[in-house]
């Protein structure tokens, strides 16, 4: 039977490698990790979706996702930003399930 383990960037198989990490820091400073597994377009914004690393996971749960605005600072720097109206959190919300769907980001 292959080698089965859980691929969190942290164990020694490399899979840290094939994945892509964000760190990001809340309102308290606290850094937390989250692999980034899609970006979408919708209505010409552009989202990140990601998944919380540094909480634990069971199998039995369906894993967390977390989708963010990208928007530009006025130094031109990318920022992610929590999407605050509910009809853009539908619009966008509906279009990862539309990706999933069509198989567009399969794990």
């Amino acid at each position: 039977m292959a080698d089965e383990h859980k691929h969190d960037g942290h164990c020694d198989c490399g899979c840290e490698d094939e994945m892509e990490v964000l760190v990001l820091v809340d309102d308290e400073d606290q850094e937390h990790e989250f692999e980034l597994i899609g970006e979408l377009e919708v209505d010409g914004a552009n989202y990140k979706v990601l998944i919380p690393l540094d909480e634990e996971e069971s199998d039995e749960e369906e894993e967390e996702v977390v989708i963010l605005k990208c928007i530009l600072d006025e130094n031109g720097e990318e920022l992610l930003s929590d999407i605050e109206d509910d009809e853009e959190w539908e619009k966008v919300a509906d279009a990862w399930d539309e990706a999933l769907e069509s198989g567009e980001f399969d794990d």
